[in-house]
């Protein structure tokens, strides 16, 4: 299976634009936004738990890294709410669950082998330091490399210059409505832009996003240059 699998184009999935599709488990359904193979897939997908529903024990070949959006995400090393990000590395294993229902952004089989890191951070506990621009607050999550994810709040009327970004970028929009030159998004919207785009992102009323950096093909070679791009998750 192949769902926006050339890493070469922007694309962009706004609410209303892809449907729920039931995963194996029972009450799990996945929008999917990315993915390249089966069940077993390098995958980014919003994902839906129903009340009192469960995903069978599985291993993470590749990784896993997740935002709980809604809801309390469970498994037998303890209970997520909303605003809740996770990485667990290669080889970790776990048998998630939920009592009263879950949505997550999760993205699978997308680690670097080197990267083992595992993290629980609760960000409505974590402070926002000031972001590259008037208007701009940012809570790093996690680097390596030259990989980058981070929450980026604008306040209304905030804007951020032009900027290409080196190893692309991935957003998801958790409050708001952000924008660019080339459109609008609102809460909800998934983009991913691709090694060496550029744009002027703004936010008229005020967002919260996502932001994931220096990730995509092809291979980052330039520390130098991917530090200039990723400034927006980096400072």
């Amino acid at each position: 299976m192949h769902i926006n699998s050339d890493f070469s184009k922007p694309v962009v999935i706004r609410p209303g634009d892809i449907d729920w599709v039931p995963s194996p488990a029972a009450g799990v359904d996945r929008m999917m936004l990315d993915r390249i193979g089966s069940e077993v897939a390098r995958a980014t997908s919003i994902v839906r738990y129903a009340p009192n529903s469960s995903f069978p024990s599985h291993t993470h070949d590749g990784g896993e890294e997740y935002l709980v959006l809604e809801g309390t995400f469970s498994d037998e090393s303890g209970d997520y709410t909303a605003g809740t990000y996770v990485r667990n590395p290669i080889g970790s294993s776990h048998a998630p669950y939920t009592k009263n229902g879950a949505t997550i952004l999760v993205k699978l089989h997308q680690f670097d082998t080197a990267d083992r890191e595992q993290l629980v951070i609760d960000t409505r506990m974590q402070n926002f330091v000031p972001g590259p621009s008037p208007g701009l607050t940012v809570l790093p999550l996690h680097s390596f490399g030259t990989r980058h994810t981070a929450l980026v709040k604008w306040n209304p009327g905030a804007r951020h210059g032009w900027h290409r970004h080196w190893g692309g970028e991935e957003i998801f929009v958790l409050d708001g409505v952000f924008s660019d030159e080339f459109g609008n998004y609102p809460k909800g919207s998934w983009l991913r832009n691709p090694h060496l785009s550029s744009h002027r992102p703004f936010s008229n009323e005020g967002a919260l996003i996502l932001v994931k950096t220096g990730h995509l093909p092809p291979a980052i070679q330039s520390d130098s240059e991917g530090s200039q791009a990723l400034e927006l998750v980096a400072s």
